[in-house]
């Protein structure tokens, strides 16, 4: 195993978060590929686990927490940990140490930068990104937020932990009409590609709907709201993890226009 820093041959597989066989992921369009390009000067980092025989089979990305989506001071902030676990495409890589090499490369990495600590997010049931695994490598939990969960592990007794941005408001709806209002962010192609859906998916419904795309990437956007990602149809939030389909998308839209 070897873990390395993302290097130009690996960009494009990078965007797709190591899923290049994915025809779902042609739909979330250049988001993270914008995002990265935004983010690298401001101390983005990338690292990739590759297997014996050179094959990429797991990727972090940190930043530092002050570019990030939770509130902190001199920490780095770990977006997501992926190490690929389907059989499609590259295959399944978990269960071979690839996620505990990855964070523990990175955690050297930031120590090595003199943050005082690194944060990570989690959620609390057993599935993707396991805010369970992080707490059996040492992380503690600080906060949390319906399902997700902000965890941090110290490296100095000055450290201050972090805590979750809470969301501020809801979007407005508009007489006589149906609203859609996206949040997007651009790191994670998941919610990429639910923006790209609800936006596709509105289109279909001529004047009846009105369409709201809020770039999250804007700090000051990202405060006065309180939200990264998201979908909202009306003031009605629609879970997006995992994304919906855009059948599924249509088919809520539908149901509020019939009410109009």
């Amino acid at each position: 195993m070897q873990i390395i820093d993302l290097p130009d041959e690996h960009k494009q597989l990078y965007f797709v978060c190591l899923e290049d066989w994915s025809e779902e992921m042609k739909e979330a369009g250049d988001h993270k590929e914008v995002w990265y390009h935004k983010m690298k000067d401001k101390g983005l980092q990338v690292k990739l686990a590759l297997d014996d025989d050179g094959e990429v089979g797991g990727t972090i990305q940190y930043v530092p927490i002050e570019h990030s989506l939770v509130a902190g001071n001199d920490l780095y902030f770990i977006n997501c940990i992926w190490v690929h676990g389907y059989k499609k495409g590259r295959g399944n890589f978990q269960k071979r140490g690839l996620g505990k090499a990855l964070l523990q490369s990175a955690e050297a990495d930031v120590k090595a930068r003199g943050a005082k600590g690194i944060a990570a997010w989690g959620i609390w049931l057993p599935f993707w990104m396991k805010a369970s695994w992080f707490k059996k490598h040492g992380y503690t939990k600080v906060d949390r937020q319906g399902m997700a969960v902000l965890l941090w592990k110290p490296f100095t007794d000055e450290a201050v932990p972090p805590k979750w941005i809470k969301q501020k408001k809801k979007p407005e709806t508009i007489p006589g009409k149906v609203t859609v209002t996206a949040f997007l962010n651009g790191w994670c192609p998941a919610q990429n590609l639910a923006f790209e859906r609800a936006k596709r998916a509105a289109l279909e419904f001529g004047d009846e709907v009105v369409f709201h795309g809020i770039d999250t990437f804007d700090k000051e956007v990202f405060l006065e709201w309180g939200i990264d990602d998201a979908l909202f149809i009306d003031d009605k939030p629609v879970r997006t993890g995992p994304p919906p389909s855009y059948e599924k998308i249509n088919k809520l839209i539908a149901k509020r226009v019939k009410r109009l």
